[in-house]
């Protein structure tokens, strides 16, 4: 492909993994009260679950996709700036749609047959046991902590390689910093879980704004080293 065509597939990469994020949770904090909900007691959440279960696994599957597109939008962008930048960019934005992957395909995957189980009297009290492992290992641990910092650090990494107004950098830098004061929630900082939630809300607009960058870029818009981004290619 040509740098035009690599250039407009991440845009649309980028752009899609926006839309489709902007529509999950804005869907699952309607008919499932999340991410709020998952400060509630285990059984209350696989009830609250088992009341919406195909909307919540829909939907959950939903912001698997748009975490999957990290991949290939990472590769395409490490391809455009080459040299070590650009083999981070690659390697970091895999690892973040995989951890996030792993962590959100836990509620269309696991979830429904724990939920299922937390019905039986003789197997409930395990069900939740099981749900709280899930929740805490693949959840907190995996696809939040490890996935907030992969994420800040792609978000960064692309800040640098691609040649943007200052306010377009700006946003990405603290759209990243925001998200990863994600990683103190579970040392039950407070104001983390907000700061966390308004860091994605500036991450989605600034990919959909990165997206337009590069659709519209007529000359080099990433660098070749990890030196100061330049004007883009044609």
């Amino acid at each position: 492909m040509s740098d035009r065509t690599i250039r407009r597939t991440t845009a649309a990469l980028l752009f899609t993994a926006a839309a489709l994020a902007i529509a999950g949770f804005t869907a699952l904090g309607s008919i499932f009260d999340y991410p709020a909900v998952l400060k509630h007691p285990a059984a209350e959440i696989l009830a609250s679950f088992r009341d919406h279960q195909s909307g919540v696994t829909t939907w959950f599957g939903v912001l698997a996709v748009s975490a999957a597109l990290l991949a290939p939008a990472g590769i395409l962008l490490g391809r455009l700036a080459g040299g070590s930048l650009g083999r981070m960019i690659a390697i970091v934005g895999v690892a973040a749609a995989v951890v996030q992957v792993v962590g959100l395909s836990r509620w269309v995957l696991l979830i429904p047959g724990v939920s299922a189980d937390a019905l039986d009297p003789a197997t409930a009290a395990a069900a939740v046991q099981r749900f709280e492992g899930l929740h805490f290992w693949l959840g907190t641990i995996v696809g939040e902590t490890i996935g907030y910092a992969l994420t800040a650090t792609f978000t960064v990494l692309v800040v640098r390689a691609v040649a943007a107004p200052i306010w377009v950098r700006i946003l990405g830098y603290a759209s990243a910093a925001l998200i990863a004061t994600g990683v103190l929630i579970p040392l039950e900082v407070g104001i983390a879980s907000l700061s966390n939630f308004a860091g994605y809300v500036l991450w989605c607009l600034w990919l959909i704004v990165m997206a337009v960058v590069l659709w519209r870029a007529a000359a080099p818009a990433l660098a070749r080293t990890a030196a100061p981004a330049v004007a883009a290619r044609g």
